[in-house]
């Protein structure tokens, strides 16, 4: 396993407890990379009806289900996940928007999607402080929150519970290969042996591939989040205006920015989100900020007096046709692939963990598995290389 974000932690749980003899690397430590840059979203309301959307409904009922088992699986004292079900709620400020928004929600309903169209009143009860400049708004009480280190660090210790070994500091270097196939991988450290590799790096999923011998489409995508000072919750749903859909879902590489708001069991306020494509460029610019700031504001005006006490960043797996890559590589045997999920891969971790279980294991491939595979047709254009 190469990755140890909460995508491969998950893999390496999922293993594991099928009695998998598994190794993780990662060239930094656990939940170093995206999975710590993230606001632990776990979402159905920004996902139109699709494949995705599937995946994501069948992760929640997972997480659901995983939260009671990590409680058997760890020590006593173990952090708490923080998953709070504390629903959605999307906001449209023009009538432009409350028209697309209800679209969007209809088409989300008729594939058993809870989205309940509120009025004002309701809205009132949900959020007392969001800006009554609103043209619509819709509540989806299915979203929640996981605190996104701490789920990480649960899965990889449950993982380690079950037998996996993590190997933190590792970088890979290139393939072990047997006769065209992929049969393990060359670190700085050493040769680590395996029946399959699974390239689970996140937005670093690439450059890896690239080391391996294949062409993967898989490019950072960079975002940045505004964090308050602690103040007495004011805000009680993920409220995010109904721009944030059209933005997860462009494949424009200049700045987007739409406003995301939401408050943290710590008491925090986490404003997002925006997104560029500009490669591993770290900085964090003023204007990204300022923009960031001002799109809360329409949301919530009394953020005007907030404190913010520090900003962060991170990158996000981009694929061209923004759907995970999950499944073999049919270019490079031994060679498995989990990544791409761009901003939603705490949600989605724990479905592809049991797609990519099921199908490295059991041979078993549903017709959602399917979507997800490299070779699929909208993503072959995108594909180059061979196998070295």
């Amino acid at each position: 396993m190469v990755g140890a974000g909460i995508v491969g932690s998950a893999i390496a749980r999922a293993l594991a407890r099928e009695g998998c003899a598994v190794t993780v690397v990662d060239r930094g430590p656990s939940a170093g990379g995206t999975s710590a840059s993230g606001e632990g979203n776990l979402l159905v309301s920004d996902k139109e009806p699709g494949p995705e959307l599937r995946l994501a409904q069948r992760s929640l009922a997972s997480w659901l289900r995983v939260e009671d088992e990590l409680r058997d699986e760890l020590p006593s004292g173990f952090p708490d996940l923080e998953l709070e079900r504390k629903g959605g709620l999307v906001v449209a400020t023009t009538a432009e928007g409350a028209t697309a928004l209800h679209e969007f929600a209809a088409a989300q309903r008729a594939v058993g999607v809870t989205a309940e169209v509120v009025d004002d009143d309701r809205v009132r009860e949900l959020e007392p402080d969001l800006t009554p400049d609103r043209a619509a708004a819709v509540h989806y009480p299915d979203d929640m929150q996981v605190q996104p280190v701490t789920a990480t660090e649960a899965l990889l210790a449950a993982a380690r519970r079950h037998g996996a070994q993590v190997r933190q500091g590792v970088e890979v270097t290139g393939p072990v290969l047997d006769r065209g196939r992929l049969v393990g991988v060359a670190t700085a450290t050493g040769t680590i042996t395996a029946d399959a590799v699974v390239l689970a790096a996140g937005p670093w999923s690439g450059a890896v591939a690239e080391r391996l011998g294949v062409h993967l489409p898989v490019a950072p995508r960079r975002g940045t989040v505004l964090v308050t000072s602690r103040m007495p919750q004011r805000v009680w749903h993920k409220v995010y205006d109904a721009d944030y859909v059209g933005a997860v879902g462009s494949g424009a590489a200049d700045l987007q920015v739409s406003s995301v708001v939401e408050s943290t069991a710590a008491g925090t306020v986490l404003i997002g989100s925006s997104r560029e494509r500009r490669g591993f460029d770290e900085r964090i610019e003023a204007r990204v900020l300022s923009a960031l700031a001002a799109k809360a504001l329409l949301l919530f005006p009394f953020l005007a007096d907030a404190q913010v006490m520090r900003a962060y960043g991170g990158f996000r797996p981009f694929v061209p046709d923004h759907l995970p890559v999950i499944g073999p590589d049919h270019r490079l045997p031994g060679l498995w692939h989990a990544t791409g999920h761009e901003g939603a891969g705490i949600g989605l971790s724990l479905a592809t963990a049991e797609i990519l279980r099921d199908h490295l294991l059991h041979e078993e491939r549903d017709e959602l598995a399917d979507e997800f595979r490299l070779d699929r047709p909208t993503l072959l254009p995108h594909l180059e290389g061979t196998a070295r």
